[in-house]
C-alpha cells in the first residue's frame, strides 16, 4: 500500500490555530508485509540517523497498529519525503496522518478520513494543520468534545502558492511562548472579523479581498521579527501581484496565495532578492490524504 499526504500552510494571517490549506507537496510511505522490520528514507530527513530509530511515525503506527490486532508484525517501509523538516508546512501532521491511516490500513480496517482526523488530535492538538492534510482543500476547523468539526472549500486550479522557504527553521514551541498570555478586546475582535473574512472570501471566492482579510494581530509580525527578512519577503510578494502573504504555521516558511499567472514573477523577484532561500511553485491539493494498492 501507499500512503500519501500532502503538505500544509495553517493560519493564513488571522486564522490562529483554525485555517489552513493543503499544497500538492507530499510525503508518501510505501508499506509491505516483510520477515524482518526495516525502514527506508528518500528525501528531507534522509541524512538524519535519529529518523530511522527514534522515528514519530513508528511509534504511532505501532501503537495503533497493536491495538488494532493485538499482535505485532514486521513491515517494511519505504519512505519519500518531500515536505522540509520543521518549516512551518505541516512535517509533524502529514507523520500523525500517515502513521495512523498506515496502522489501520495495515490491519486491515477502512475507516473514514473523518476518524483518521479525530485520532490524529490526541497527537496533534490544534486543528488547523491536521485537517487540510487529511481532507484537502481550504479548511476551517474547530475542537468540541474532543473532535474536529470543519468544513472544506475546493480550491480552483487556477491558484497557485508561492513558498519561500528559509535555511533556517522558526521554533514552534519557542515562539509560541513569545505570544502574549492575553490579548485586548480589541485586538481579539480585530482578528475574529478579519478571520471570518478570510473564511468568506475564500468560499465566496473573492480571492482580490484576501490581502485585507489576512491582517493578522495575534502571533505573525511577533513569529516574523525572530527573521526579519521576512518582512521584505511580504512586502515583494504583495508588491508583485500576490492575493494573500502571510506566515506559513508559526513560520520559517512563507505563503504567499496568487493567479498561476503572477507566480514566477512572485518566485523570481523573491528569488532575486534572497538567493539563499529555497522558493517553489506548488498547485494546490484538493485530495489531502490518498491511501493506494
Amino acid at each position: 500500500m501507499i500512503i500519501s499526504v500532502p503538505a500544509t500552510s495553517a493560519n493564513l494571517g488571522p486564522g490562529f490555530d483554525t485555517l489552513g490549506l493543503s499544497l500538492n507537496m507530499h510525503n508518501r510511505v510505501e508499506i509491505k508485509s516483510s520477515r524482518f522490520h526495516s525502514v527506508h528514507i528518500s528525501g528531507e530527513g534522509e541524512n538524519n540517523p535519529r529518523l530511522k530509530g527514534n522515528n514519530m511515525f513508528m511509534s504511532i503506527f505501532n501503537e495503533h497498529h497493536t491495538k488494532l490486532t493485538n499482535k505485532r508484525q514486521n513491515f517494511k517501509f519505504s519512505f519519500v519525503n518531500s515536505i522540509p523538516l520543521s518549516r512551518g508546512l505541516g512535517s509533524s501532521s502529514a507523520v500523525i496522518v500517515s502513521a495512523i491511516a498506515s496502522a489501520h490500513e495495515a490491519a486491515g480496517i477502512r475507516v473514514s478520513k473523518r476518524r483518521i482526523l479525530n485520532y490524529a488530535l490526541a497527537q496533534e492538538p490544534h486543528p488547523d494543520n491536521i485537517t487540510p492534510a487529511v481532507m484537502g482543500g481550504f479548511c476551517v476547523a474547530t475542537i468540541e468534545k474532543q473532535k474536529v468539526f470543519s468544513q472544506k472549500k475546493h480550491l480552483p486550479s487556477y491558484l497557485r502558492a508561492v513558498v519561500v522557504i528559509p535555511t533556517k527553521p522558526i521554533s514552534t514551541a519557542r515562539s509560541r511562548t513569545a505570544l502574549p498570555k492575553s490579548y485586548s478586546k480589541e485586538n481579539a475582535v480585530f482578528n475574529l472579523s478579519h478571520a471570518a473574512l478570510v473564511v468568506a472570501s475564500f468560499f465566496n471566492e473573492d480571492w482580490e479581498m484576501l490581502r485585507l482579510a489576512a491582517q493578522d494581530r495575534f502571533h505573525q509580525r511577533i513569529r516574523m521579527k525572530m527573521m526579519s527578512e521576512l518582512f521584505t519577503v511580504q512586502r515583494i510578494a504583495y508588491d508583485s501581484g500576490a492575493l494573500l502573504s502571510t506566515l506559513s504555521g508559526s513560520g520559517s516558511t512563507f505563503f504567499n496565495l496568487c493567479y498561476d499567472s503572477d507566480a514566477q514573477l512572485i518566485a523570481s523577484r523573491i528569488k532575486q532578492k534572497f538567493q539563499e532561500f529555497e522558493v517553489k511553485i506548488l498547485e494546490l491539493d484538493n485530495s489531502g490524504l490518498t491511501i493506494a494498492k
